[in-house]
């Protein structure tokens, strides 16, 4: 299991090379990239902030769950912090398991996690020039399979 949160660019071969197993018949790679719009206005960027000992912490203890979840240790996730341009990934989580059930539910436990408790920041800056904090959202969190 690996967790990280940094302010260099994501390298999803990296990410994915921190799991995998030869009893693995699935290997999952999520990557959250900054998209070019949000609520009908175009975004130009954004920036991530983060009380980094407890983003770490928080996302190690999300990466321990969903590993406690799947029965594996093969999860490896990162957040990028800082200024991030249109198309660039903010996260990165890889799974493996023998089946990709697990993957999948592994994979979307962290994602899920990630957006109700890491404490990470985003101010999304526009086309025209304004930027805003974006208020946090709590999706619902399907019930995993085992858990």
């Amino acid at each position: 299991m690996w967790s990280r949160v940094t302010t260099h660019p994501i390298d999803p071969a990296a990410v994915l090379a921190e799991v995998g197993a030869a009893a693995d018949g699935a290997v999952l790679l999520f990557l959250g990239t900054v998209r070019d719009h949000n609520d009908g206005r175009p975004v130009s960027g954004v920036r991530y902030e983060a009380y980094v000992e407890m983003a770490e912490r928080v996302l190690s203890e999300i990466a321990r769950e969903a590993a406690e979840r799947l029965g594996t240790d093969r999860i490896a996730v990162v957040h990028r912090i800082g200024e991030l341009a249109v198309g660039e990934a903010s996260v990165a989580i890889a799974v493996s398991s023998p089946h990709r059930a697990e993957a999948f539910d592994a994979c979307r436990y962290v994602i899920e996690e990630i957006k109700r408790r890491l404490p990470v920041w985003k101010e999304e800056r526009y086309a025209e020039g304004a930027s805003r904090w974006l208020e946090g959202q709590v999706p619902q969190i399907p019930e995993v399979a085992g858990g």
